[in-house]
Formats: structure tokens, sequence, C-alpha cells
């Protein structure tokens, strides 16, 4: 840990590899969350993940170090495979999981039948965002917390995690941004055939292609040209949700504009509400982003628990393009 003091609130942090959950840890996460190396997760890229014996090692690492782990297997099965994700489900019990973040009601079911002890958290990919819908979960399945869409305002938070109680809430405060609901990209499956709900996989970098073209670089997806970069311009990863397209003439981001959530400003007023976790997205991100980030948001909260003054510039030059937003949570649109 890195010697601070301990804050009442959790720093939920991406790990994305075992050396990224080492690099969480040491950079003073609360909780880490991670995934197997397969398609039970919803970040199932090349070169991320874990399997069973570094799941096993990472996770005696961070109870080493008084760090919870957090298994994700946030996708949804699949009729013909679904015992890839109940073997899942046991093989996270049995590295020790601290909390499996599910997102599949049959899935969810399972895993409390076979492992009543187990906690089990909801993923965000199951979109629960009414009180009744976390009800559901709560009194049928015991589930301790559930992870709240981005759709939501900080008052519908508010409210949301009264009523939900005892059940804790735990939303996003810092990474990527999604247009569509919650991984239901049907942009993504349309144009590669791959589900990210299902198979864990947003415009995969199988489906991804860069080409040099008029002294542009002109980068795809699924053969649809979703962005052209000037010379020098920064390349980011191409999502079609964040493509600048031509409508009427006019070239424009027409789904997303590609900025970063960044709610650090908010976390008072989250903290006051009595949201229990805060969550940093970026499994795929690199351990100085991730140390950087990390460090940032703890010292945060630790200011919050103890009456200091929190820094809310330190964090927007590692957004996407230096550009942030606070999304939903503040809903200026209405």
């Amino acid at each position: 840990m890195n010697g601070t003091r301990p804050s009442p609130l959790e720093l939920v942090c991406p790990a994305g590899t075992p050396a990224g959950l080492r690099t969480a840890v040491d950079a003073g996460a609360h909780s880490v969350y991670c995934g197997f190396r397969d398609e039970t997760n919803a970040r199932n890229f090349p070169g991320l993940n874990f399997d069973r014996a570094e799941m096993r090692e990472g996770v005696a690492y961070a109870h080493d170090r008084r760090v919870k782990v957090l298994i994700a297997l946030n996708t949804f099965m699949r009729a013909s495979t679904t015992d890839l994700w109940k073997k899942g489900v046991d093989d996270a019990v049995a590295a020790g999981a601290d909390a499996l973040i599910l997102a599949d009601a049959a899935l969810v079911a399972y895993a409390r039948r076979n492992h009543p002890k187990q906690r089990l958290h909801l993923s965000v990919q199951a979109a629960a965002a009414t009180p009744e819908a976390i009800a559901f979960y709560r009194d049928h399945f015991g589930v301790a917390r559930v992870v709240l869409p981005r759709v939501l305002t900080v008052e519908e938070i508010a409210r949301l995690t009264a009523q939900a109680a005892p059940c804790e809430t735990e939303v996003f405060v810092f990474g990527g941004l999604c247009v569509m609901a919650e991984g239901r990209c049907m942009l993504s499956s349309y144009a590669t055939g791959k589900s990210p709900n299902m198979t864990g996989v947003c415009s995969p970098p199988s489906h991804v292609d860069y080409r040099e073209e008029n002294e542009e670089l002109v980068a795809s997806v699924g053969g649809f040209t979703v962005e052209r970069f000037a010379r020098g311009e920064p390349a980011g990863y191409p999502t079609l949700c964040k493509g600048s397209f031509r409508a009427r003439g006019t070239a424009s981001h027409l789904f997303e504009d590609p900025v970063s959530l960044n709610a650090v400003e908010l976390l008072p007023r989250l903290a006051e509400i009595g949201v229990t976790a805060f969550k940093i997205e970026g499994r795929q991100r690199g351990r100085a982003y991730v140390a950087t980030v990390v460090q940032a948001f703890r010292r945060a909260l630790d200011a919050i628990a103890s009456g200091a003054k929190v820094d809310f510039n330190e964090l927007r030059a590692l957004t996407e393009g230096q550009r942030d937003t606070t999304g939903a949570y503040k809903k200026a649109w209405r």
C-alpha cells in the first residue's frame, strides 16, 4: 500500500494483466477487478487477462497486501457453451475471489446455488437502473453490490442507493465512455460479427485496420472507415461509436465525441449520498497509466475522508484527447 490514511470509501481499479494487478495494488487500490483469458469477461482482448494459475497468484499477491480481488464474468452465456461460464465461476471461487462480478441472471443463479457463501456483485452489463431491478437481484440472489449504469444523474443515483440498501452501489468515475446501453453495441456486432456483451470484444483488434491514404492515416473497423487522422495528429483506437462520419456534407462525430469520463469533482457528493465504491475503467491500459490514475484517485478519496481539499485538475492530462466530461451524472442536456 502507499502508506496514506485508509479511506472508508472503496477504490476499485482495473487489472488487465498480472503486472497490471501488481501495479494497481502497489499504487493504492482498495480492490482490483480482473477476468479470465476467455469470453467470460467483457475485455476479451489479445494480451489481456489471466489464466487460472496467474489468477491464483494475483489473488495471493493482493490478499498479502490487504487488497480485494473482484473477478468479472460479466458477459452473457451462449446456449451451446454455458459450461465455459459455469467453470469460470467455479474457478474464480477456488482462486479466492472476494466477489464475482456477474451480468447473466442464469449465471447469478448458478453462482448462488453452487457457492452460497460467495459474495456476488451485479455487473454494469446487467443495466439494473431501477429499484425493482436491483431488488430482484438483491432479494432473490443475495447480490451484495450493484454497479450502476453510466446513464444516471447524481440525483437518480442517490435515490437508487437509498432504495437499494442493504445492497451497495458502485459507480464509474474515470475512463472510457460508451454511447450504447452498457455493452449492447449493435454497431460493433453488425460490423464485426462479434458481440461485445457475449464475446467480450468491442471493435476487436482482428477487425481493425490502419492504412495511409493521401497523407492521412485511415482507420477502419470491419471494413468501415471510421476516422481519418492528419500526419502527426494523435490517432486513437478506432471504435464505431466514436468515429467521424460525413452526413449532409458535414464531417462530425455523429454518435459520441472521443472524450473520457472524469467525475473526480463529483466524488464528495457521491460519497455523501452513500455510494460505496468508485470504479476506474481501463483494463486495456498500460501500467504507467494505471499507476498514475490509481494514485491520484486514492489521494482524492483519502482527502475526502479526512476533510481535506481535493485537486480536481490533476487527472485531465490523462483523459482521452485531454478532453473529459461528467457524462450523464450532470446530464446537462436535460
